[in-house]
């Protein structure tokens, strides 16, 4: 009787933790990127008091409403960045900052990467072309990737094959990965767009196009 009790108890626990789990993980996650987004913007609240935003008469943490409104004021913020970024002024000057920023040393390594990766995935001139699988690390196993460039002209004159350039993403942080050229007659290129490639990568192949399908 006990162990009917138990086993009737046990898949009534694990039919529940398998319909909750999705919800308990988005708010977890929500939660988290709360946390760490509003640990950089509660720094466009330097004109207030500490004793106003923060418990312990301004020695513990900024209380929750105040980095929603930090949060809020970053978002205005980039939106005007935006705006701005729409005519030649601005233009103008978002160029000066990169240049002043890419002559930094050190600090220009940094900026310079992740600059170039936020214009892959933005989706400019350099951005990825294509989603394709290639055959990688090793023969017999496949990787999603994205075709970057299809004639390195110097590699070509070094091999005489026509190679292109696949960038293979890590999961689940696609920003990092491995740069691999390919022989054009070995890679399969796929009907995913870019942004459905990054979603699968990202969701370790749980969310494939199909799935996309269904969530629009």
């Amino acid at each position: 009787m006990r162990k009917t009790i138990f086993a009737r108890w046990r898949r009534s626990f694990l039919t529940g933790l398998a319909v909750t789990l999705p919800g308990i993980i988005s708010v977890a996650a929500l939660m988290w990127l709360f946390k760490t987004v509003s640990n950089l913007t509660d720094v466009l609240l330097f004109f207030l008091p500490k004793a106003v935003t923060h418990g312990d008469d301004g020695a513990g943490n900024v209380y929750w409403y105040w980095s929603a409104l930090a949060l809020l004021l970053a978002v205005a913020l980039i939106s005007l960045v935006g705006l701005l970024a729409r005519y030649y002024i601005g233009k103008r000057v978002i160029e000066w900052m990169d240049t002043a920023l890419l002559n930094v040393p050190i600090f220009n390594k940094f900026y310079g990467a992740i600059k170039q990766v936020n214009e892959a995935f933005s989706g400019n001139k350099n951005s990825f072309k294509t989603v394709v699988m290639v055959e990688f690390p090793r023969e017999g196993m496949y990787s999603v990737g994205f075709l970057t460039s299809e004639e390195p002209a110097e590699l070509q004159t070094k091999i005489q094959e026509k190679l292109v350039c696949v960038f293979i993403p890590t999961t689940p942080n696609p920003t990092s990965g491995f740069l691999v050229l390919v022989p054009i007659d070995r890679v399969m290129k796929l009907n995913m767009s870019v942004s459905e490639g990054v979603k699968y990568i990202v969701s370790l192949g749980s969310i494939s196009p199909e799935t996309n399908a269904r969530f629009k």
